[in-house]
């Protein structure tokens, strides 16, 4: 799973992927808005799903107008795509959230190495010590060149049951973690993915401040060559944190993932997407890419005009 550079032909198709969103119109909006209590204000949510392929593409906001923008754009994004994909995004900003078969299962490849690390540093937390000298190595080997004899070593040591309880501790209820020391086939979803993505960026009982900052360090350290996926389009203000994965089978073509946080300067959203049945590895991630552009241009579109006023 661990792959050289990327040939320039892994990125063409984008375009034209993307141009399609021009053709859909959201299928449904609406607007909720919660009771207001003791003269308080009503705060109000967008709500909006567009089709592709058969499914929806379902984004809400407390930012108006953005939810409609975001699904229609996502949609277009991914219509006429030939893979399996799925994909999760949350925005803490504008508190805005788009799913696309969320809950859908994947094989993993290598973004459970971002589980695997959070499962060692909160092994380490409970037994109330720092990592390893060892397990430094290991842990930067796993996520910043996505070593697989690394990651072996320490989904060996730690052993399912932890690598369960720590799924368990994160909320993570789709993952099912690979039998007989096959990490890379552990079942994931977009949607367990995003949610691992939040508790790396935000205060929580599963994962201290200091171990938080060491897996975000890593994530933002990738090799050059393994930055592409959910980066694509990402401002240039922002700090990126990602992990890709990259797997082939006999049957189901490549599974090709990218997952990742964008923090600094304003910035503090999360982006995973998933796909699968691809033909090359390119393939899949055009798709990804051609989705993370438009996520990236509609919330930061967002976040400027409301900045502005």
């Amino acid at each position: 799973m661990h792959r050289s550079r990327i040939p320039a032909c892994a990125r063409r198709g984008l375009a034209a992927s993307v141009a399609a969103g021009a053709l859909l119109t959201p299928l449904a909006g609406a607007t909720a808005a919660s009771a207001a209590t003791d003269g308080a204000p009503t705060e109000t949510t967008d709500s909006a799903s567009a089709t592709v392929g058969g499914s929806k593409v379902v984004c809400t906001s407390k930012k108006p107008g953005l939810a409609p923008e975001l699904s229609h754009d996502i949609a277009g994004a991914l219509k006429g795509r030939k893979d399996a994909s799925a994909l999760a995004v949350y925005d803490r900003t504008t508190k805005t959230s788009c799913e696309f078969k969320a809950t859908a299962h994947f094989d993993s490849a290598s973004v459970v190495k971002v589980t695997v690390l959070g499962t060692l540093l909160r092994e380490a937390e409970e037994s109330h010590r720092k990592l390893t000298a060892r397990e430094v190595k290991l842990t930067t080997a796993m996520i910043t060149k996505s070593d697989n004899d690394a990651t072996s070593a320490l989904w060996n040591q730690l052993g399912v049951t932890r690598v369960k309880h720590f799924l368990d501790l994160a909320k993570m209820r789709h993952t099912v973690p690979g039998a007989d020391g096959t990490w890379g086939l552990t079942q994931i979803t977009a949607s367990d993915e995003l949610t691992l993505m939040k508790l790396l960026t935000t205060k929580n009982s599963v994962l201290n401040q200091t171990s938080r900052g060491y897996a975000l360090g890593l994530m933002a350290k990738v090799e050059a060559d393994q930055k592409w996926g959910v980066p694509a389009g990402s401002p240039a203000t922002a700090t990126t944190h990602v992990k890709n994965g990259w797997l082939s089978r006999a049957t189901g073509g490549w599974r090709v993932h990218s997952v990742g946080f964008f923090t600094g300067h304003g910035h503090d959203y999360g982006i995973t997407v998933l796909s699968s049945g691809n033909k090359t590895m390119e393939y899949g991630i055009d798709t990804i890419e051609g989705a993370s552009r438009v996520i990236h241009r509609d919330l930061n579109s967002k976040v400027r005009a409301a900045a502005s006023h």
